[in-house]
């Protein structure tokens, strides 16, 4: 005769694989910050901003204080292109201070960018870039 499986053991089965779950979900998740989950990653056209890569390189503005302690280097930013082209935001990842990577975020904010498309619909696309600063 085999003996019954109880409620409790039962409950207590369910109950663990939930919790695993639940933990292993949240491992996965840990790096996603709330709402950038809607942004890809890749499309399969790309945002561009209109007028080419020096459309934003004609709004930056070199900072003084760069200029005076002759700092050059590239900031890398991060940045999300919603459906209709605008920026909606814009990470520094790695800057180089100074002024510039205020100057970076600032100008690819006043930038409209071509939207991203995939399957034939604007998307949301979040994509990396740099800005390079360079004294002549």
């Amino acid at each position: 005769m085999k003996p019954k499986l109880s409620y409790n053991v039962i409950f207590l089965a369910f109950f663990l694989f939930s919790l695993f779950f639940l933990i292993v979900s949240k491992i996965e998740s840990k790096n996603v910050v709330p709402g950038e989950e809607e942004y890809l990653l890749t499309a399969e056209k790309m945002p561009a901003p209109v007028g080419g890569f020096e459309a934003i390189m004609k709004k930056i503005v070199y900072p003084d204080i760069a200029q005076r302690t002759k700092t050059e280097g590239k900031v890398y930013v991060l940045i999300y292109v919603n459906e209709n082209g605008d920026v909606d935001d814009v990470k520094v990842v790695k800057g180089i201070g100074m002024g510039c990577d205020d100057e970076a975020v600032k100008a690819i904010k006043k930038t409209k960018f071509t939207p991203g498309m995939d399957k034939g619909a604007s998307v949301k696309v979040k994509f990396s870039l740099a800005i390079a600063f360079k004294l002549s």
